[in-house]
């Protein structure tokens, strides 16, 4: 059953269901000690589709819990984290899950407000703590009056506090007074080097997590030209059976494989780089990538994991099919006097 379907019955069979369900989700999640990655993503599949559904009391209720959860699923705190602040405000002031990186994306799609709780986290990173101080007290970032060449910049009374709480060596107190808007500029020129340094590490995070694993292994699969290699490892990153992955490149239309690869949340260029390994004929002009770049960015996550649930459902399917036949097989031949002798018929023919 996809997500989807889900969702539709709990809206309709009755109203509060879904209610209930999103937040005994959270609750039962929030008990565990040490989840897994299979059950943070068990619990992100089951509440991000009926986000849309539930009221604003069941999401600030979510929101405190997970704010207090040392390994609370990413994305759905990121989706808590873009409501107004009288809901996301716990996860912005606690949540582990949120980076320095989501912090400043969030203080700029949301401005003050969320700025305002962000502040109030402990061990804040320090320009992060610069550029709150920048929205909060805008008047003091100012141009500097080109005619005023040599005529000494007034220190504000703000300024003089600012230095008491934060000593300064005599250069950077100087320069501070010549110019007021360069302290600004330096941080944000912190926090340029900040966010760069973010990326690089979550590049590194990325490369090192084990999810990771799945785009060499199909990469590398899908450079060798061996079809059964990529199927196999295809398999093996969606947990379906090898005659559904085989399924989804017999033909010349790559749509279940893109469909595969968003819901593995690849890249648009690693699912590209992927794509064009196993259908080198379906590319032969930038006109056809763009099609495919555009095809990948418009096709959301959760119809793309819609579609694999189905292939997995199939996969289950065909496994119990399978299984009554063999094990009725089974129980006959262990019943019988020819399996327990097994060279009784060839002898009796001599």
């Amino acid at each position: 059953m996809s997500s989807s379907d889900f969702r539709q019955i709990a809206i309709r069979t009755e109203s509060g269901k879904a209610e209930r369900l999103f937040r005994a989700a959270v609750s039962a999640f929030c008990s565990l000690t040490r989840p897994s990655r299979r059950e943070i993503g068990q619990l992100e599949d089951l509440t991000l589709p009926l986000f849309d559904d539930v009221s604003v009391e069941s999401r600030r209720y979510v929101a405190a819990a997970l704010s207090e959860c040392e390994y609370a699923p990413a994305a759905l705190v990121r989706r808590l984290c873009e409501e107004p602040v009288d809901i996301a405000a716990p996860l912005l002031i606690r949540s582990r899950a949120v980076s320095d990186i989501d912090l400043i994306a969030l203080i700029g799609r949301h401005g003050l407000p969320h700025a305002r709780a962000i502040a109030r986290r402990k061990d804040l990173n320090p320009t992060i703590a610069d550029l709150i101080r920048a929205l909060e007290r805008p008047t003091l970032v100012r141009v500097r009056d080109p005619e005023a060449k040599t005529a000494p910049a007034p220190i504000p009374a703000a300024s003089t506090t600012d230095s008491a709480a934060n000593p300064q060596t005599p250069g950077q107190q100087t320069l501070d007074q010549q110019a007021p808007g360069v302290a600004a500029e330096n941080a944000r020129r912190r926090l340029r080097s900040m966010m760069r340094t973010g990326d690089e590490a979550l590049a590194a995070k990325v490369d090192a997590f084990p999810g990771a694993d799945a785009y060499v292994k199909l990469r590398e699969t899908a450079l060798t030209g061996n079809a059964a290699f990529f199927q196999t490892a295809l398999a093996d990153a969606l947990d379906i059976d090898f005659s559904v992955a085989q399924s989804l490149t017999a033909n010349q239309n790559y749509a279940p494989l893109l469909a595969a690869l968003r819901s593995l949340d690849f890249s648009e260029d690693r699912a590209f780089l992927i794509t064009v390994a196993v259908y080198p004929g379906l590319f032969p002009h930038p006109q056809a990538i763009r099609t495919y770049l555009d095809r990948y960015r418009l096709l959301h996550r959760d119809v793309a994991l819609d579609k694999v649930r189905g292939w997995k459902a199939e996969t289950l399917s065909r496994v119990v099919r399978n299984a009554s036949p063999a094990n009725s097989d089974s129980r006959r031949a262990s019943n019988s006097d020819e399996a327990n002798v097994p060279g009784l018929r060839a002898s009796s023919r001599k």
